[in-house]
């Protein structure tokens, strides 16, 4: 007979991300983080490949990064709104865990299932976290795909792809919930 978890079926029932705007300090010191980033690295990994590592950002990467994010989207022409939001996702945070896939060339594993687990270890981190009593949010944006700003910015490889920054911090307010999918039409019961 299986042996329910009542509490954790609860939390993910009621799970609920946080806007990354709205965290603040303190944040997970580094024991803390730890303890979540090895939750999430026990994320489904088929041949134990380990497709994704983790990018730790602190207050003065982030404030670099945000620098980085200011001359590369003014570069780009972008419109003053489109630069305040470029950058303000590196400059209002205090804790940003970057969530890298890497390939590993194989030919048991594809690519593909390399990156659901990639995804599966951002979502473990998002739920880790949040399970650990602190606000999270999973964000990309167009510079988490901007080959200088993956490059320069975070020292990524050309073949390795930024899959989430996942914002930490404490919550400043509780969001209020928001619609869910309606799951008889997103589910198809094949009984025969």
């Amino acid at each position: 007979m299986p042996q329910p978890n009542p509490a954790a079926l609860d939390f993910l029932l009621t799970r609920r991300s946080r806007p990354a705007r709205t965290l603040t300090l303190p944040v997970p010191d580094r024991a803390q983080l730890t303890q979540i980033l090895t939750a999430a690295a026990r994320s489904p990994d088929h041949g134990k490949l380990e497709p994704w590592r983790f990018i730790v950002l602190g207050r003065p990467a982030l404030e670099r990064l945000a620098g980085l994010a200011r001359v590369l989207a003014t570069d780009k022409g972008l419109p003053d709104e489109a630069i305040a939001k470029a950058v303000s996702q590196y400059a209002d945070s205090h804790l940003t865990v970057v969530v890298v896939k890497v390939p590993r060339p194989t030919d048991k594993v594809p690519d593909f299932e390399q990156l659901l687990s990639t995804g599966a270890v951002c979502l473990s981190l998002l739920n880790a976290t949040l399970a650990a009593g602190w606000g999270a949010n999973w964000l990309t944006g167009w510079l988490s795909r901007d080959p200088v700003f993956c490059a320069q910015g975070l020292g990524l490889s050309p073949d390795e792809r930024v899959a989430g920054l996942i914002h930490i911090g404490s919550e400043t307010a509780t969001p209020p919930e928001r619609p869910r999918p309606d799951l008889t039409a997103i589910t198809t019961w094949l009984d025969t």
